[in-house]
């Protein structure tokens, strides 16, 4: 027989760990897509009613029950409620996200220019919402993280043609925390939105000013005739109307950044095109620090794609060649630095 990588055997187990990421991701993509209402108040309340368990732990068995795990006698179904299902559930606190300052300060009626358009919506007791990036463990689980509100929430969303394209939801502000902290001086932002991000750093007293580029004309429009006037510190924020890779090619590296949040996508589907490109860009501006929105998920496609490759290759020393990497070599590959270094070298081709 050939000579395998003399750690196959580990490349085996992240096999089946893969498999089981890429299984939840269906399920979940299902679940999100076509039956987010799926769970009730009155079927938590039921399972609640004797005090025996909390809600999240209802919420957590019903969803086991919706997706048709067998976890009575398949170890898979186990491992997938108890490492997947149950760590993912989360109960939000609405007030929570209300008493954010920018919920509490800015007023978003439902109006339009063109195309865009703002509107206020809603989403039902225990409808399922992607809630935060997504969790990872150093053994290569991952879980998105699913989140339920008790009672209705209301948030506001950018509508492009009658269809939602941005939105203020848990996720938006929660993934937004850590490039929130950590923006100072002069701030460039891609992607306005509904001007969540720039609104939040303008306020820092570490932040002198904020630059958004946004390339859409009527999403400008809005935002500066509706909601700018609302911001306690506008003076601070200038719009840019640019595409944001010319601007990041051409423009930033001469603008003295100190800090720049890339948020351009609608969610990680259409993300990773654009993170790969506009991660390729930054050395433009050497000793600046790049921040991506969900930028856990967007590693996430390519990850799954790079260990497909690994596996192929390890896979096929069975067949007469050898293996070409130690498990060292595999986790660095996988990790988020690896990964980005080969972005960088231009090695993936996923789109």
């Amino acid at each position: 027989m050939p000579l395998l990588s003399k750690d196959f055997e580990k490349l085996k187990h992240l096999r089946h760990v893969y498999d089981r990421n890429y299984r939840v991701t269906q399920l979940y993509s299902t679940y999100l897509n076509r039956f987010p209402t799926l769970l009730t108040k009155e079927a938590v309340d039921a399972l609640t009613e004797d005090g025996r368990i909390g809600e999240e732990e209802a919420i957590g068995a019903l969803l086991t029950v919706a997706f048709g795990l067998d976890t009575e006698h398949n170890t898979d179904d186990r491992i997938i409620e108890r490492d997947y299902i149950h760590p993912s559930v989360r109960l939000l606190d609405a007030q929570k996200y209300y008493n954010d300052p920018y919920y509490r300060t800015v007023h978003i009626p439902d109006t339009a220019v063109g195309r865009i358009s703002f509107k206020n919506e809603c989403y039902e007791p225990y409808r399922a919402v992607i809630c935060d990036d997504i969790l990872t463990d150093g053994e290569g689980k991952e879980v998105p993280p699913l989140g339920f509100f008790r009672e209705p929430f209301f948030f506001p969303a950018v509508l492009e043609d009658g269809n939602e394209w941005m939105t203020l939801t848990p996720v938006d502000l929660d993934t937004c925390r850590e490039a929130i902290e950590e923006a100072h001086g002069h701030v460039v932002t891609f992607g306005l939105g509904l001007g969540y991000y720039a609104f939040m750093v303008a306020q820092k007293d570490e932040v002198e000013r904020v630059t958004v580029v946004e390339k859409n004309a009527e999403v400008i429009r809005l935002f500066v005739d509706v909601l700018l006037p609302q911001f306690p510190n506008k003076e601070k924020i200038r719009i840019v109307e640019d595409d944001a890779f010319r601007f990041a090619e051409h423009t930033l590296p001469t603008v003295g950044a100190d800090y720049v949040f890339v948020d351009t996508w609608r969610d990680a589907s259409d993300g990773y095109p654009m993170y790969r490109r506009m991660k390729r860009l930054e050395h433009l501006c050497e000793g600046v620090p790049f921040s991506y929105w969900i930028e856990g998920f967007l590693l996430s496609r390519m990850r799954a794609f790079v260990f497909e490759k690994i596996w192929d290759t390890e896979v096929n020393a069975t067949h007469g060649q050898t293996g070409e990497y130690t498990f060292e070599d595999i986790r660095y590959r996988l990790s988020r630095d690896g990964l980005i270094q080969a972005i960088l070298n231009r090695e993936d081709d996923i789109e």
